[in-house]
């Protein structure tokens, strides 16, 4: 008799979180291919959905729409979800009572950052709710919660009460991330100045990183802005000492334009400090492209030697040297930390938890 896990796909229909909603479709991609012999991987998706995913058994489409099953989730309410073993790539999850002794029922869910507890500010306050809820909900019925690094284990150890249930997956960059044949015509659709670099963060940590760029005399490309937010974040360049003309505000881009973008900067400036995993560092790293990291738990687990982490306020000659002398040791060293993470991995070691349960 086959075993068969079940992956839930709660963004196959609509796309709320682009990087989760890439990570979600990869890692099922790498459990299809890595599966134990006798395995299975099947799908989960809302109303309305389609996986098209070589290898899965087989798709399961709920009775309601993303938006309706989130909350009814979030009440305990999981029609049409059934048992056996479920791996959910983020909090979405049907969170309820189950037996794992006597029905080898699992349930696991993924916490890829922080944000609704450490910065609860900067997202809206209806996900704030939703996450805190969920995470609740996971205390009480998840078999495990994963997490992409040891300081954010450490992390939610102290928000919430998991016990020995806390599991370390890391993530990765998306399979064949590498710069396209046409990235010179890319970036000049996307208006960009010929040299750049690429600042990652939010509020006062993405200040040092303009302040960063400032100081090194080089243009800054933001990408993933919110809808709306590029004046407030052109306002936050010109207060860190770099001129408007001089930010160049971008929202979430494809693979192959991040791709093309990540590419041709002279360095990628992680400034962020909060729990969540470095989506950007990690691209930077597998492109070769120099990185700077503000120090932190997370980036000091996850980027190790692969880059400069430094202080924050050391952020600006950090860039300097990794646009200088340090640029061909930090793409040497960026390149070969990179290998430590493929979504094949992080699968395997999926199958290794759910055997483990």
């Amino acid at each position: 008799m086959s075993v068969q896990l079940r992956v839930v796909l709660d963004q196959a229909v609509q796309v709320v979180d682009a990087d989760q909603a890439r990570a979600a479709l990869s890692l099922t991609a790498g459990l299809v291919s890595t599966a134990p012999r006798g395995c299975l991987v099947s799908a989960l998706v809302p109303s309305g959905g389609a996986v098209d995913l070589r290898g899965v058994h087989d798709v399961r489409t709920l009775p309601l729409g993303r938006r309706e099953l989130a909350a009814s989730w979030q009440l305990g309410m999981a029609p049409g979800v059934g048992g056996g073993l479920i791996h959910a790539p983020s909090l979405m999850a049907p969170l309820v009572r189950h037996d794992r002794l006597h029905d080898n029922d699992q349930t696991t869910v993924t916490v890829w950052d922080l944000k609704a507890w450490e910065t609860p500010d900067a997202l809206p306050k209806a996900s704030v709710v939703w996450q805190r809820a969920m995470l609740k909900r996971a205390v009480k019925h998840a078999d495990a919660v994963v997490v992409p690094s040891h300081a954010m284990a450490e992390r939610l150890a102290g928000i919430a009460s998991f016990g020995d249930r806390i599991r370390v997956i890391a993530g990765a960059p998306p399979d064949g991330f590498r710069v396209p044949d046409d990235a010179e015509r890319r970036r000049d659709d996307l208006q960009l100045p010929q040299r750049y670099v690429v600042v990652t963060g939010e509020g006062d940590a993405l200040a040092e990183g303009f302040r960063a760029a400032a100081r090194a005399d080089i243009d800054v490309v933001m990408l993933d802005a919110a809808d709306g937010a590029e004046p407030a974040l052109a306002d936050a360049a010109s207060a860190a000492g770099l001129p408007e003309r001089r930010a160049h505000i971008r929202g979430a881009l494809g693979d192959a334009d991040r791709a093309a973008v990540i590419g041709g900067a002279g360095a990628v400036v992680a400034a962020s400090t909060i729990s969540a995993w470095p989506w950007r560092a990690v691209e930077a790293m597998a492109m070769g492209t120099p990185l700077v990291a503000a120090d932190s738990g997370v980036h000091r687990d996850v980027i190790a030697d692969g880059g400069a982490v430094v202080d924050a306020a050391e952020l600006g000659d950090a860039l300097m040297d990794a646009l200088g002398d340090g640029a061909r040791r930090l793409r040497v060293l960026g390149s070969d930390r990179a290998r430590a993470f493929s979504w094949a991995s992080s699968a395997e070691r999926v199958w290794a938890l759910h055997a483990d349960l």
